[in-house]
């Protein structure tokens, strides 16, 4: 097995590439993401033109080919985007996070020659993706799929209902999972690439969320969805398959999202506890505070290198999944104890909307739960430690 340390850098240390690649993303992020966020926010609805933006910049065809309009480069390229952008908006993270290591990591991975052909030129342009998974009766036990998939002349008809679907309001292109043979129950799943101008396939209602406001989560309905051979995406009846493999390196985006928001909250915090006067000095001259500030920083650090590690085991090539449901689930607990700190070092003007703290902390609950639960990950290590 390939030593990790002659395969990589070391893992706080950045190329000058990769540093580079960081500072535009932040720039991005601080000067024409950041005025929005409350209004977004508020709105729960994400600017178009912010979409497009991100399009331009290259941020949503990361890991893609330079062949079909990609930047062909690396899932540690994609966390640092993530963090940035997440360290301003969780929103905006999302949006990058799903379309690169869900959608397009899918095509990349199992899609065909004429599939990558067909789709990655817009998916690096214009056409945002979205991976369409979980169901009512099937969050947690994602394979208890009810959508079924049926054979016709020349393809297939996809009926049933999506639940939570991210990027489900704005995405022209959808990764949907259905069952095409229940007797074989897991093992009947198959993808497909489904368009949404596709007869049969509609975006249903859009959820009221706690946190990530302004990105877009939907229902999405199928009834009689038709899908042409073509855009089978892998073999028939692996689809199972496809979705776990998939999900591993869509555990590392949250990971990023989630220290992103943690460093964002800590940030706004640090600055905020050495304005706020209390007792005729700032609040950060409190040890009590420096304690709290430099547990917090601790902690981030400890995460951060975590999703680092996970992302450049995957771009080595080595066995990543155990160490993405690791990350996943420290940096989403690291978050949640450091936004809700943060909003405490705010005292009451961290309940108000008048300061980021409150944001950050409605921001950092979904990663506890999206793409895994927790009690998910702690079986997926778990499964690996007794192997």
């Amino acid at each position: 097995m390939q030593d990790l340390r002659t395969a990589a850098p070391a893992l706080t240390t950045l190329s000058d590439e990769e540093s580079m690649f960081r500072d535009a993303v932040r720039e991005f992020a601080g000067t024409e993401v950041r005025p929005h966020v409350q209004a977004m926010d508020e709105a729960a609805q994400f600017r178009p033109e912010l979409i497009q933006r991100i399009f331009e910049l290259g941020l949503m065809g990361i890991e893609v080919p330079e062949q079909y309009g990609g930047a062909g480069g690396s899932i540690f390229l994609a966390v640092l985007a993530i963090e940035e952008l997440a360290r301003v908006d969780a929103s905006a993270a999302i949006y990058v996070d799903v379309h690169n290591t869900l959608v397009n990591n899918a095509l990349l991975r199992w899609g065909s020659n004429e599939q990558q052909r067909r789709y990655f030129p817009r998916l690096t342009t214009d056409l945002l993706g979205a991976f369409a998974l979980s169901e009512p009766g099937s969050g947690s036990d994602a394979f208890a799929l009810e959508t079924r998939a049926e054979r016709t002349a020349g393809g297939w008809e996809l009926t049933g209902r999506k639940f939570w679907i991210t990027n489900g309001a704005e995405a022209g292109l959808f990764i949907v999972f259905a069952n095409g043979d229940p007797a074989k129950g897991y093992k009947g799943i198959t993808a497909f690439v489904v368009e949404r101008e596709f007869p049969g396939f509609a975006v249903g209602k859009k959820e009221n969320k706690l946190g990530i406001r302004a990105s877009s989560t939907t229902e999405l309905i199928l009834e009689r969805c038709r899908v042409p051979d073509a855009n089978v995406l892998g073999p028939v009846g692996q689809g199972y398959k496809i979705a776990i493999e998939t999900l591993n390196e869509g555990r590392i985006g949250i990971g990023a999202q989630m220290i992103g928001v943690g460093a964002g909250a800590l940030e706004a915090a640090t600055a905020y506890v050495k304005e706020r006067r209390q007792f005729g000095r700032p609040v950060a001259e409190f040890q009590g505070v420096q304690f709290q500030l430099a547990q917090m920083t601790t902690d981030l650090e400890a995460a951060r290198l975590m999703v680092y590690n996970a992302a450049r085991l995957k771009d080595a090539g080595q066995p990543f999944a155990a160490q993405a449901a690791m990350a996943k689930l420290f940096s989403s607990q690291v978050a949640d104890r450091t936004t809700s700190n943060c909003l405490e070092l705010f005292g009451g003007y961290g309940y108000s909307k008048e300061y980021p703290a409150e944001k950050y902390y409605r921001d950092a609950k979904i990663g506890t739960i999206y793409e895994g639960t927790s009690n998910m990950q702690l079986q997926t290590i778990a499964k690996t430690l007794l192997k």
